[in-house]
């Protein structure tokens, strides 16, 4: 975890923490406990096994070994662990998938993604 360490941390939910909100960060973050909500970083995102996500996620690369259920928008690289259990949409340039980890998901992948969703972007505000 490179972009939001100061002295080897980072941002935590830890195991017995549940979160209901909206969280916008420019640190990595790592999540044990439970986000309903949304979660926006510039940094990693790190699911741990215990972790539980529903909601709307945008992060510049993401390891999940928990659970996630949403929206998934990840600009470069998304690990899913063999432990994970990723449903909904996804969006992100690079998939890894581990064998074991349950993927119930519509994705999107490829340069291509972001240059389509800047374009609907713009296509929504028009109408």
């Amino acid at each position: 975890m490179k972009n939001g360490e100061a002295n080897g941390q980072y941002s935590k939910i830890e195991v017995t923490s549940k979160i209901k909100g909206d969280i916008v960060s420019e640190a990595d973050f790592r999540i044990d406990g439970s986000l309903e909500g949304s979660l926006k970083t510039t940094g990693k995102l790190i699911v741990g096994k215990e972790g539980k996500i529903i909601g709307e996620v945008q992060c510049s690369n993401a390891d999940v070994e928990g659970k996630f259920s949403g929206q998934l928008h990840v600009a470069d690289s998304l690990t899913l662990k063999a432990t994970s259990n990723v449903v909904g949409e996804v969006s992100t340039n690079k998939l890894i998938v581990e064998t074991g980890a349950l993927f119930n998901a519509t994705c999107s992948m490829g340069k291509e993604v972001k240059s389509l969703n800047k374009s609907e972007a713009a296509h929504e505000k028009t109408a």
